[in-house]
């Protein structure tokens, strides 16, 4: 007997919020499937917004930082809401839609339970949908692993740094403190 799993389209996953059904239920679409996201710990929010605040002060008014938002991904039936999702600064536009992946900087997730999620599931997708690049803030063991180069559905290169700087693809100009992201 083998099973079948219902994938569900952004047009279907959007009407079922819009009827309510999903109401009070902490999920995400990826990849045509209802997942459920794991509780935000108080680690979790902590990092999640000391790297916020300290993104803002180092990046200005260049991006706008997207805290737990959605972005839709077209091609596969995917509307994740990574923690920070850092995208352009388009305003009202957004009212019409949530960022697509041509208006994105960089993502960021912040794991402390989801890591293999946020490492292989949400890694191929948003490599899969051409995200230049993606930081996962591993919160038990302290390191930023960044991916980059998107090639055929997954990232060509991680680096896992626990100390030193980091220059966004997007903004080369930019030197990010990894130590004050571990360190909030």
């Amino acid at each position: 007997m083998s099973v079948t799993i219902a994938k569900w389209t952004l047009d279907e996953y959007h009407h079922m919020i819009e009827v309510g059904l999903l109401e009070h239920r902490q999920v995400e679409l990826l990849n045509g499937e209802i997942v459920e996201m794991s509780p935000e710990g108080e680690p979790h929010a902590y990092y999640s917004t000391e790297t916020d605040n300290y993104l803002r002060k180092v990046l200005g008014d260049r991006v706008t930082i997207r805290p737990g938002k959605p972005i839709t991904i077209i091609s596969s039936n995917s509307e994740p809401e990574p923690d920070l999702a850092i995208v352009q600064p388009l305003g009202r536009e957004y009212l019409h839609h949530h960022p697509y992946p041509e208006n994105i900087f960089w993502l960021i997730e912040f794991s402390n339970t989801s890591l293999s999620k946020d490492t292989e599931i949400k890694r191929k997708t948003y490599a899969t949908a051409g995200i230049r690049e993606y930081w996962v803030m591993d919160l038990k063991h302290h390191q930023l692993k960044v991916f980059r180069d998107p090639v055929s559905g997954d990232y060509q290169s991680e680096l896992v740094l626990t100390t030193g700087t980091i220059n966004p693809l997007a903004f080369p100009e930019v030197e990010i403190s990894v130590q004050q992201l571990l360190e909030g």
